[in-house]
């Protein structure tokens, strides 16, 4: 069932209830790091906040404080996407101030060092482990229901004015909502959830001023294929011959494909072997094994869906070193599952089973189908948003996002132009008359800021503090 506003006013109805429970919360300051020499060089949090009926689910976070003046500078929620992947991904691959050494793993705990270019320098981020059996978030029954769009949202919504009860402090902070990927679904029908129950008096109300996202998915149900041969087509992975044969051929109809449309099936077979060899999530970089891949890639090509994905520690071993992201990945799995890390997280003991950066066994329902009209209505609300794509990502390609924008038909006020960072060109960048930025991220991939650091901080930088890229 759709995720709609009956059933939104439902769950709005459970959060007063819950609002109105006992809070369960508990945290701890975290000053050391296995793999990081010395003293952590900024305010680390981990803990849980239990949500759900009976508070079964136990969501795993951490609240890293802004490194300029955390009283005063924007507090934001990070979903990473996936669906399943944990926010410790974000931390230490993408915008998160300490990153995994990338180093040939020797037996030995992998190491840690600082990333420069992390949001935090300018920002509270609370990184999620969001739906339930993602990262070191778990359920303490086996009666919770099966993770799916709404139940994140709902619970989402809880851990939010739950956390901010326990931390009233940061009340008074602009508010923000973040993610990238699968969280184009999930976010913005967070923000519209938590905008309805500010509007109906909800305590604590939140500060909330936007949100922002990279290379989205917004729309589950219609033929992004579309975007993709697109997108191949210009950037030279297939000929101009094959380009207009499946535009005669497929009519238009790329993803649910006529079975008695020879053609059309021969021109999709050629196309899929142009760029099999390919690294969707980045065409330039090498394409290695799977350690954790992006998880909607696998979702949405739906070849994919009855594949095993072989996620043991020991197969990935032969995974290559030199010029291999992945390899990261897996020195991330090593150190996140080594018991004095879990201990200096405060991991609770036989709570989580071994840890993966993305839990590609996660069951889950798809419920929300495109994430469009809930952009429509926080348009209508006048909230700010950042909408950013790395421009050599074929999982979800910049042209996509760019249409679904377009088609909110609202007027630009700063029209197509490069944006700049060290004097050159970083990308470009529209803005339109609902406060909503588009920028692409030249040279970046599926999640822009772990290819393109110090573009996407200034990016960053420049837009929470309501400046123009």
């Amino acid at each position: 069932m759709p995720y709609s506003y009956h059933s939104s006013c439902i769950l709005l109805l459970l959060l007063i209830l819950q609002t109105c429970s006992q809070l369960v919360v508990s945290h701890s300051l975290v000053k050391f790091l296995p793999g990081f020499h010395g003293h952590l060089p900024f305010e680390l949090e981990t803990g849980y906040v239990g949500v759900g009926d009976s508070e079964d689910v136990q969501l795993f976070y951490y609240f890293i404080k802004s490194e300029r003046n955390p009283k005063n500078d924007p507090l934001m929620l990070w979903l990473t996407g996936g669906h399943g992947c944990s926010g410790l991904s974000s931390i230490l691959f993408e915008i998160g101030p300490i990153s995994v050494r990338y180093e040939v793993y020797n037996g030995s705990l992998p190491n840690l060092e600082i990333r420069p270019q992390t949001w935090t320098k300018v920002c509270n981020i609370i990184f999620l482990d969001l739906p339930v059996g993602t990262g070191f978030s778990y359920a303490k029954t086996q009666d919770v229901s099966q993770p799916s769009d709404s139940q994140q949202v709902y619970h989402a919504h809880q851990f939010l004015r739950k956390w901010l009860s326990d931390h009233p402090d940061f009340l008074s902070n602009q508010f923000y909502i973040g993610g990238d990927s699968y969280s184009g679904i999930i976010v913005p029908a967070l923000v519209q959830e938590v905008s309805n129950a500010n509007e109906n008096g909800i305590e604590p109300l939140i500060n909330l001023k936007g949100y922002l996202l990279g290379n989205p998915t917004t729309d589950t149900s219609n033929d992004l294929d579309y975007y993709t041969i697109q997108f191949s087509h210009g950037m030279g992975l297939i000929s101009d011959e094959l380009y207009e044969s499946l535009k005669k051929n497929c009519i238009g109809e790329y993803q649910n494909v006529d079975p008695n449309n020879d053609l059309c099936s021969r021109d999709k077979q050629e196309f899929e072997e142009c760029v099999s060899g390919l690294n969707n999530a980045h065409i330039l970089e090498p394409s290695c094994d799977l350690v954790s891949p992006k998880p909607w890639e696998i979702l949405w090509k739906r070849r994919y869906l009855n594949e095993k994905l072989e996620t043991s520690l020991n197969s990935q071993l032969s995974l290559p070193f030199y010029g291999c992201r992945n390899y990261g990945y897996l020195l991330c799995i090593y150190w996140a599952n080594d018991d004095i890390v879990r201990e200096a997280l405060q991991i609770r003991k036989g709570s989580v089973g071994k840890w993966q950066r993305c839990n590609y066994d996660l069951p889950y329902m798809i419920e929300i189908l495109s994430s469009f009209p809930y952009h429509v209505n926080l348009s209508r609300k006048g909230y700010r948003s950042l909408v950013y794509s790395g421009d050599h990502d074929k999982v979800v390609p910049f042209l996509g996002t760019q249409a679904w924008i377009r088609s909110l038909n609202y007027s630009i006020i700063d029209d197509w132009r490069p944006w700049h960072v060290k004097g050159q060109v970083a990308g470009y960048t529209r803005t339109y008359s609902n406060r909503m930025t588009f920028a692409t991220v030249k040279g970046g991939g599926h999640t822009a800021p772990e290819y393109k650091p110090d573009e996407c901080f200034a990016m960053f930088n420049r837009w929470i503090s309501e400046n123009p890229l």
